[in-house]
């Protein structure tokens, strides 16, 4: 079945959810825009069109929003909030468990228990199981188990059997996925490292809330077209909340600043 015959339904599974994801999202860059948002919308018409079915309320206010626009952007929590699911495991996007930046990284802090940078199957299935609850769902284990299989097939990126920040951090919408600015302006290993030192002014290994003022003031001097620096409270507080008591280690701000080096 192809991703339109998929948008005829009436109800989808997670799996078919995961399929039209895919589909339209061909760059695989974590979020539709320009022509692969306006394909999504005008098959969307047409294939609800063609099941003799009107688009809901949703999907109208979706269409009216981004129909006529060149320079939307959507990710995988907008598209979750218009496509009506048979067994919705994506019931806590639409709950909105997750309200912030500063809310998701916190979640990360908690769930990376071991500070490996990464969240692996374990972690990412007791992640699921507490935003479920949260938003008054209780699955058995089974599901539990697929949903997270599933969430693994969805968001890892570069098929490692693993979640980095910014591969789970799909599941913030876009607009509060602040760490897609980041994205442009990450460092190699060595740049960072440097930076880092330049920044840890008192030597101390770690970076407090001033001293990532003063970084973040200069990145967003450096790189206006991806970062502003009226959103640098934003930034700030956001990075960190991955902080162990205000201090800022390495391992934590390579999470964001530094790329990965093949």
């Amino acid at each position: 079945m192809t991703a339109e015959t998929h948008l005829q339904g009436v109800e989808i599974s997670a799996t078919q959810f995961f399929e039209i994801w895919h589909h339209y999202d061909s760059d695989g860059n974590g979020y539709m825009d320009g022509k692969e948002l306006q394909n999504f919308i005008q098959e969307l018409q047409q294939a609800r069109k063609k099941a003799g079915l009107d688009l809901t309320p949703e999907m109208k206010a979706f269409v009216d929003q981004y129909g006529k626009t060149t320079d939307g952007k959507i990710g995988i929590v907008e598209l979750a909030q218009i496509l009506p699911t048979e067994e919705n495991f994506l019931l806590f996007f639409r709950c909105q468990q997750l309200k912030s930046s500063e809310d998701f990284m916190q979640t990360w802090r908690k769930y990376d228990s071991d500070h490996s940078g990464f969240i692996d199957s374990e972690e990412l299935k007791s992640t699921l199981k507490d935003l479920l609850q949260k938003a008054n769902k209780q699955i058995e284990d089974s599901k539990l188990t697929e949903y997270t299989e599933i969430m693994l097939r969805m968001f890892d990126a570069n098929n490692d059997g693993k979640l980095e920040l910014t591969e789970l951090a799909r599941l913030l919408p876009v607009q509060e996925n602040f760490l897609i600015k980041f994205q442009g302006v990450k460092m190699c290993a060595k740049e960072f490292n440097k930076a880092f030192e330049m920044y840890d002014q008192d030597g101390n290994g770690y970076i407090d809330e001033n001293e990532l003022d003063a970084l973040l003031k200069d990145l967003c001097e450096k790189n206006k077209k991806e970062l502003d620096i009226n959103n640098l409270a934003t930034y700030k507080k956001s990075i960190m909340a991955l902080s162990d008591g205000g201090k800022l280690y390495r391992a934590e701000l390579a999470l964001i600043l530094c790329a990965e080096e093949n």
